[in-house]
């Protein structure tokens, strides 16, 4: 049986209400449609006190059958819940729209191995189900596959709406070429079958793999497999590889991809980006031919902020869904994110919609019917592997679409207007006009551009503050990603700690991850307006308050590369913490200014103009449109 965990209001109810009210009305309203209520409802189906025999679930993917049956598989993990353990891949079924689960069943038993990456097809001219997989020998302590890892594609499927299946059949031969020699993955999320364009019927699922060449791992490499005949057979077939540097770094490395097909015909095809240079942890590309080939190479879309997880999307009337955390830095805050263009481009975290705020992880989706789509997703209140939960809602329990958002200048040469979220409002400010912030949600967000990002430049970032707050940590600059291991340049006041920091985070070669701090000895939080400065150069990092400098030693690396990229006046980057007070003045340049420079910025608010790559006056909000 499956334990209920939360079910927001009846839909049932607010429909009876609504058709009784147009009941009464006169003429032609009692012709309109009643509008769907909201619906969200979800419960656990799967968590190891619930089903014996397993440490933990992993690894969520799930299909609707031809018959309306829900199948929803998942790693059940036997011993630990490490990656390359005794791994069945195991499902449950629901032929009630997900609101009930049957038993386990397990699906493909390890028996000591490792038998996971489950992605399910749907062939809905036969109704056949077929489950791509992957196998590898299990690891002596269970965490991790050994490099090379031997992994190896198989397949099973069922005819009889999932209840029994095959057993897996190796397909390496057909797919996997010699020198995707290494690391090898199926999906993990649900494949597609094609309805449009010249190959009506094709199977699609994903695979990313790397190649060893005796003594490391030189190449990424991420694929689309189909077949034409029903998945009797199966080719290889669109391919993005991007090498790795003898010192182990490259720019992408797309994992994990979601296939969504648009009414085009187009794929929308979208991944986990994992630890490449460029910045992002999302990646994405097109197929206009059925999957043979790719429209361009993966590119990464920076300002998408999700953690490195898989996610999962699913065309949705107008709208195309994105499932996967919100939050930048770790797996936490499920989210519903929208695009409107295609994948072109997606909302803001500011403008999904919270599944929970709890840790979560990896997710699928599926159509159910009557406009309701099933999420299955990891979740738990202690770690996001601790039971896997499945959450039924419409379109209608979306956050809906939200016009232009109001916006404020930036001087800086070729520079868009940035985004006024939250109601920040103009107030007073030193030079002119400033902006005010509550605290709660107001905030300045910069659109991504490609000159924004610092890298190993030098730079100066100058800003005016006032606050008063006792408590909390209070945002100013933000610049970057987030977390211990993020390249990233932030700057904040902390009055619990009585001080102003400044904190500066780098990445060099493959692994090294460096940072440098600087504060005050004050808070800096009397109401009045302060004057704050971070420069890096000439080997030193220092932070200038009304123009007095703090300084520590510089750390060589780059200060954007890896992580999702923003830039935020008055918010973290998570939104886990907002600024209360008024900013004015913010500017940066990507080199080091002078003393003397840093004095007229202070003094007279005439900077350089030349290498301006940020200058908000912060003095006047225009309404969205």
């Amino acid at each position: 049986m499956s334990s209920r965990l939360r079910v927001r209001p009846r839909a049932d109810l607010a429909v009876c209400v609504a058709m009784a009210t147009a009941a009464i009305l006169p003429g032609p309203a009692q012709a309109l449609p009643a509008k769907a209520a909201p619906q969200f409802e979800q419960r656990v189906i799967f968590r190891a006190s619930q089903d014996p025999g397993y440490a933990c679930f992993r690894i969520p993917s799930i299909v609707q059958t031809t018959r309306g049956t829900l199948l929803a598989f998942a790693e059940g993990r036997v011993r630990t819940c490490g990656d390359a353990g005794d791994i069945d891949i195991v499902l449950k079924r629901s032929t009630d729209g997900g609101r009930t689960w049957g038993p386990l069943q397990v699906v493909s038993e390890g028996a000591g191995d490792t038998h996971g990456n489950p992605a399910p097809i749907v062939d809905r001219t036969t109704g056949r189900i077929l489950l791509p997989q992957t196998h590898n020998p299990a690891s002596a302590d269970g965490t991790s596959c050994a490099v090379p890892c031997a992994r190896r594609p198989h397949l099973q499927y069922s005819d009889d709406d999932g209840s029994t299946w095959t057993r897996p059949r190796d397909l390496s031969a057909q797919i996997k070429p010699p020198h995707w020699n290494s690391w090898y993955a199926t999906g993990p999320v649900h494949g597609i079958q094609l309805t449009r364009g010249s190959h009506p019927g094709r199977l699609v699922f994903s695979v990313n793999t790397e190649t060893w060449n005796g003594s490391r791992v030189t190449a990424n490499h991420a694929a689309l497999i189909s077949s034409d005949d029903g998945g009797n057979t199966w080719r290889r077939r669109a391919t993005d590889s991007w090498l790795i540097a003898t010192d182990g770094t490259f720019r992408q490395k797309p994992s994990e991809v979601t296939l969504t097909e648009h009414t085009d015909g187009t794929i929308l095809v979208s991944g986990r980006e994992q630890d490449g240079t460029d910045l992002g942890h999302r990646a994405q590309t097109f197929s206009r031919d059925g999957g043979d080939s790719f429209a361009t190479r993966f590119r990464s879309l920076p300002d998408l902020y999700t953690p490195q997880v898989q996610g999962a999307t699913l065309q949705l009337g107008n709208r195309i869904l994105l499932s996967c955390p919100g939050d930048p830095d770790r797996r936490r805050t499920m989210m519903i994110r929208s695009s409107y263009d295609g994948g072109a481009t997606w909302e803001s975290v500011d403008r999904g919609t919270v599944v929970t705020q709890d840790w979560s992880g990896y997710s699928d989706m599926v159509h159910i019917g009557g406009g309701v789509v099933g999420l299955m997703y990891e979740g738990g209140t202690v770690d996001a592997r601790d039971e896997i939960r499945f959450a039924r809602f419409n379109e209608e329990w979306l956050t809906p679409r939200r016009g232009p958002d109001p916006t404020t200048a930036d001087n800086a040469p070729s520079a868009q207007r940035a985004s006024v979220l939250g109601g920040a409002s103009p107030t007073v400010g030193v030079f002119g006009g400033a902006l005010a912030f509550d605290g709660n949600d107001d905030a300045v967000r910069l659109p991504f551009r490609t000159q924004l990002p610092l890298g190993t430049q030098n730079f100066t970032a100058s800003l005016w503050f006032r606050y008063t707050s006792r408590t909390g940590e209070q945002p100013l600059l933000w610049m970057g990603g987030i977390g211990g291991s993020q390249p990233q340049i932030w700057l904040r006041g902390e009055p619990a700690s009585n001080r102003v920091r400044a904190l500066m985070t780098v990445r060099s070669g493959a692994t090294v991850v460096r940072s440098a701090s600087v504060s005050t000895t004050a808070a800096h939080n009397d109401g009045r307006w302060h004057h704050l400065a971070l420069r890096r150069g000439g080997g030193r990092l220092t932070l200038f308050i009304d123009g007095s400098p703090i300084s520590t030693a510089d750390v060589a690396g780059s200060v954007s590369r890896n992580s999702p990229f923003g830039v935020h006046i008055g918010q973290r980057m998570d939104s886990r913490a907002f600024f209360t007070g008024a900013i004015d003045e913010v500017r940066l340049w990507n080199r080091a200014l002078t003393d003397a420079e840093l004095t007229r910025v202070r003094q007279t608010n005439t900077g350089p103009s030349s290498n301006t790559v940020v200058w908000l006056p912060m003095s006047q909000v225009t309404a969205g449109g």
